[in-house]
């Protein structure tokens, strides 16, 4: 296993790019530590497949180096830098049985006979196909060649990391959990460093410990799903993550704090001193549906609101509100009882509310 750098890395499918619009990747500068656990996560078109693509050495970056272990790859082949790649669809050979895709790559290394005997054995055992060892692979069912196909990539005790490219693509919803949650019992085991590109925040924060969340050619984001959730560093990490996603409001300033139609918000001390300190008149402010508080009373903290819907989830209740000009979503509890068109009075938590301008948190110590 490897750790793996990327320095002043950015790429563009563009010969001589002259714009960041014209860069797929963004200059960025990234580490995916040796053992990790790791989720690549955004939409379609972020970036995430090239990221993943030169990192494997299938692409070489416009600027920049990948470096293994500190040292400079750019230039070698997937094979010279042991990258072990899983695609969205199966890779495999169909005319060769089960037992002889997943030992193919250890033949293509000469490892002994023996030895493949035993490494196959253990690999097929983790992934619960030993009963198919024997069997064709072009008899086997969608979920099972995957499974082939992400045995040849754990096979190989020497790789540097092994990388996924949407490999639940094809998988029928019902095993992608149970697949999900192999993966990362084999992490456990192997103590492999790991990279697991998806668009879906479940699959990424069931396999991952710690998630780079890509938007516009950009790592917007890396922590815990915990950190994503309660602390969004950018305004489309709150929107992206999260069901429903996170209220983002435009603002302005105010005395004390910022203000959208008639409504003011008043911030910490902290929050307000540093956006004292900033020209962008680009402000919003966010606080996802789980934190807003609702009540059928008025006080001096709260905001009267009216219910426009009441969604009922079975276990929750998503209830849409208008507060001024703006609509919002609240989650709450399946005893949740309004009646739409009736009004309602909501509270913003401080420890909740984020503010960002130029679509980043603002950030700062808070007293």
């Amino acid at each position: 296993m490897a750790e793996i750098q990327l320095k002043a890395m950015a790429h563009s499918y563009i010969e001589n790019p002259t714009g960041p619009d014209d860069y797929a990747i963004r200059q960025l500068d990234h580490v995916w530590h040796k053992g990790g656990a790791y989720a690549l996560l955004g939409p379609s078109g972020c970036g995430k497949s090239t990221m993943l693509n030169i990192i494997s050495g299938l692409v070489q970056p416009s600027e920049g180096d990948v470096l293994f272990d500190g040292k400079r790859v750019n230039e070698l082949s997937p094979r010279d830098r042991n990258i072990a790649q899983v695609f969205q669809f199966p890779v495999i050979y169909d005319s060769m049985t089960v037992y002889e895709n997943l030992a193919f790559p250890l033949k293509n290394n000469k490892v002994p006979a023996a030895k493949i005997k035993t490494r196959v054995h253990e690999i097929a055992e983790v992934l619960e196909i030993e009963d198919k060892l024997h069997k064709k692979a072009k008899n086997l069912t969608a979920d099972e060649k995957q499974k082939v196909s992400m045995g040849r990539g754990l096979v190989r005790e020497d790789v540097s990391a092994i990388l996924f490219d949407e490999p639940l693509t094809v998988i029928d919803p019902q095993l992608k959990w149970k697949l999900r949650r192999k993966l990362k019992q084999i992490h456990e085991q192997f103590d492999i460093t790991m990279v697991y590109v998806t668009h879906d925040q479940l699959e990424a924060s069931t396999f991952a410990d710690r998630i780079a969340v890509m938007y516009d050619g950009q790592v917007v984001q890396f922590g815990t799903p915990t950190e994503l959730f309660e602390a969004p560093n950018h305004t489309f990490v709150g929107y992206f993550i999260g069901s429903p996603g996170m209220n983002i409001i435009e603002v302005e300033r105010c005395a004390g704090g910022v203000r959208f139609d008639s409504t003011d918000l008043p911030l910490d001390a902290w929050q307000a001193d540093i956006l004292g300190r900033m020209k962008s008149n680009n402000i919003k402010v966010g606080i996802r549906p789980e934190f807003i508080e609702i009540s059928h009373v008025a006080t001096d903290d709260t905001y009267e609101a009216e219910v426009r819907d009441v969604e009922d989830l079975g276990t929750y209740k998503i209830v849409t509100v208008k507060l001024g000009e703006q609509v919002m979503k609240v989650r709450q509890s399946e005893e949740f009882d309004a009646s739409i068109g009736s009004h309602i009075h909501l509270s913003f938590p401080k420890q909740w509310l984020m503010l960002y301008v130029d679509e980043f948190l603002v950030q700062g110590q808070q007293s």
